[in-house]
């Protein structure tokens, strides 16, 4: 992670709300009370962002998948703009109830919006009477704002992300219900143990959110890239193994020394032993 303390504090990720609507679950992330406004801690801001960069990091190298949350004006577009880079599922429009707790239910409405938009393209909508055709088009627009973020998502995501856990306590509770961890960025006016990996930090102001989300981001790209090293090393290791069962079973020696090539010279031990030189018989002088 390259974001240090200085950078949250140039980003005023360290102001929280009024005093009046701090919640007293969050004093032990609060700095000081100044002028009726409550000061984050961004030490431990910056520690605890650490700690789910990490956490994400390994769950998305692992295989999971991260579901992005931010129904907030403030945090739609930069919401959007993270999971379309990452390719994970999100959620910025309405959170629709049950979207995870029955998520059964939510995946047969996903399969029959891909059915309505399959008989759009084929043009079989149009061979309907126009009252059929204007009810189904209206059920797709409706259909487009709940699930267009998560239309490639088979199953329960690994991870939730949100932004402003008091904004989205529905899918802070059924994400919890369901034994699913959940990061957030954390506010004063917000519980932090709802959380399992709660972030202390401005989530109204745009660059404060910007510079959290950001972070996710980059911990979802590491955590992909592991992926995809794993894979490919998995991948070779196989191939090997795959070779080798062949080679063993065609009888083939894959141990044996590979032929010498030209112009090399020849191993010690393959070098021919040295002749002796043949030994001279005497032969006697002929007597007088």
């Amino acid at each position: 992670m390259q974001v240090t303390a200085k950078d949250l504090l140039d980003a005023g990720v360290h102001f929280g709300h009024q005093t009046k609507r701090w919640n007293p679950r969050s004093k032990p992330y609060v700095f000081d009370h100044r002028q009726g406004i409550t000061i984050i801690d961004l030490g431990k801001t910056h520690e605890l962002l650490q700690k789910a960069y990490s956490f994400i990091e390994d769950k998305v190298a692992s295989g999971g998948n991260v579901l992005f949350v931010g129904t907030k004006e403030q945090a739609r577009e930069i919401v959007r703009e993270a999971a379309n880079s990452t390719g994970m599922p999100y959620c910025v429009d309405r959170w629709l109830g049950g979207t995870l707790t029955n998520f059964a239910t939510v995946k047969k409405s996903i399969a029959k919006f891909k059915k309505y938009q399959q008989q759009e393209q084929n043009g079989e909508l149009a061979k309907l009477s126009s009252k059929e055709e204007s009810a189904i088009k209206r059920e797709m627009v409706r259909m487009t704002k709940n699930f267009a973020g998560i239309l490639e998502m088979p199953e329960l995501p690994s991870v939730l992300f949100v932004v402003d856990a008091n904004h989205e306590k529905i899918a802070v509770a059924e994400a919890k219900r369901c034994g699913i961890p959940c990061v957030g960025l954390v506010d004063t006016n917000s519980d932090p143990t709802q959380l399992s990996h709660p972030i202390p930090g401005n989530d109204d102001a745009v660059k404060s959110i910007r510079i959290i989300v950001e972070t996710i981001v980059a911990a979802v790209q590491s955590g992909l890239a592991q992926r995809d090293s794993r894979r490919a090393n998995r991948g070779a290791a196989d191939l090997k193994a795959a070779s080798a069962a062949v080679a063993a079973a065609a009888g083939i020696d894959t141990a044996a020394p590979a032929p010498a090539v030209e112009g090399e010279a020849p191993a010690e031990s393959e070098a021919p032993a040295a002749k002796k030189p043949a030994s001279r018989k005497k032969i006697a002088a002929p007597k007088d």
